[in-house]
């Protein structure tokens, strides 16, 4: 089938390619995002394939199948972008890939950690300038740590593993809990509030929906401990960014490790060195020496990118041959599955 993959970046290019050629898909890579203005370049293709930071709203998806799209084929886990009840009005299926590399984000978020606490960039920026001093660069052992795990889903899970191998004490937040987490690393399973209180580090790791929007907030904030470290390899509105800007002026948050940021479909994945930054927020942001951003990129490693293209090859196989579509997205059954989590 023919396929229109927009927000094509060069980093996915070959293993796309080889899954296309594998399954006998012809792909149009399209380096625009998806949006009302460039809908019409998928004119032709009964497929498109969107990424994390398109725009699959109702008035893209009205005007695709206007064009004869007949599939939204999206190669990411979370769907938070796309209208759900418009695509099931308008009998477009949509699916996804529910996973690829759990251990990528994971191992992401655990450099994060490690990234920001032995003050690693720091470091490596005074050496390149032949400065060798020590001082500033005090850390803490994570060894003995309280680590709160909000989600433990196959990435918070993975994570939770990670962190149980360091030595700490790991707390979890999630109504569908995990026996072998409790059983073989010793994960207790607790409250949101107590998780908040008596955590050093948090770490997000559940889906954007409209209940967990904002999930960390003022309100939040007031109950972590003053100097924790707060991780976010999810979505990047699960934190309310005002109110983190407010915690870190005060000192309240220690460190904040941020793969995703709350307006970062205006930003990620493009090269704006040369450009003026215009997000006011993310600016002040950055300039907290104890907050590392990284663009999104907890899921690119070469296990997680073939993954991601095999799934989503094989997902419009399916839709070709019509079979039963097994990644495909039921709006009502993954709202009620994600109320659950926090619940």
């Amino acid at each position: 089938m023919k396929i229109a993959n927009f927000d094509t970046h060069d980093f996915e290019r070959k293993y796309l390619a080889e899954a296309a050629k594998h399954y006998g898909h012809a792909i149009t890579y399209i380096g625009e995002r998806l949006s009302f203005k460039t809908a019409g370049l998928a004119e032709g293709h009964p497929v498109v394939c969107a990424f994390v930071n398109d725009s699959v709203d109702e008035q893209v998806l009205r005007t695709l199948k206007d064009l004869g799209v007949r599939l939204i084929a999206l190669r990411s886990a979370g769907f938070n972008n796309v209208d759900l009840p418009v695509a099931a009005e308008l009998g477009l299926p949509v699916v996804r890939v529910p996973e690829y590399s759990p251990y990528a984000v994971a191992e992401h978020a655990v450099a994060l950690i490690l990234a920001l606490n032995r003050k690693i960039s720091k470091g490596q920026f005074r050496v390149k300038q032949g400065n060798f001093s020590l001082s500033g660069l005090l850390g803490f052992d994570l060894h003995g740590k309280t680590v709160g795990v909000v989600g433990t889903g196959k990435i918070g899970s993975a994570f939770a593993r990670i962190m149980s191998g360091f030595g700490c004490r790991v707390l979890a937040m999630d109504s569908l809990k995990k026996p072998e987490l409790i059983t073989d690393f010793g994960v207790k399973y607790v409250d949101m509030e107590r998780l908040l209180r008596e955590s050093d580090i948090i770490s997000l790791h559940v889906p954007l929906t409209p209940k967990t929007r904002h999930l960390i907030n003022s309100r939040a904030f007031e109950l972590m401990r003053p100097g924790v470290m707060l991780i976010n390899t999810g979505r990047g509105a699960l934190i309310e960014t005002r109110a983190l800007i407010r915690a870190l002026k005060t000192h309240h948050v220690g460190y904040a490790g941020l793969d995703a940021y709350e307006e970062e479909e205006n930003v990620f994945f493009q090269d704006l060195s040369e450009e003026v930054l215009q997000d006011d927020l993310l600016a002040r942001l950055l300039m907290f020496p104890n907050v590392l951003i990284t663009a999104h990129q907890g899921f690119l490693t070469e296990e997680a990118l073939l993954a991601i293209a095999e799934t989503t090859m094989a997902n419009v196989s399916e839709f070709e041959q019509g079979k039963a579509l097994t990644n495909e997205i039921i709006a009502e059954e993954h709202w009620k599955d994600a109320r659950a989590k926090v619940a």
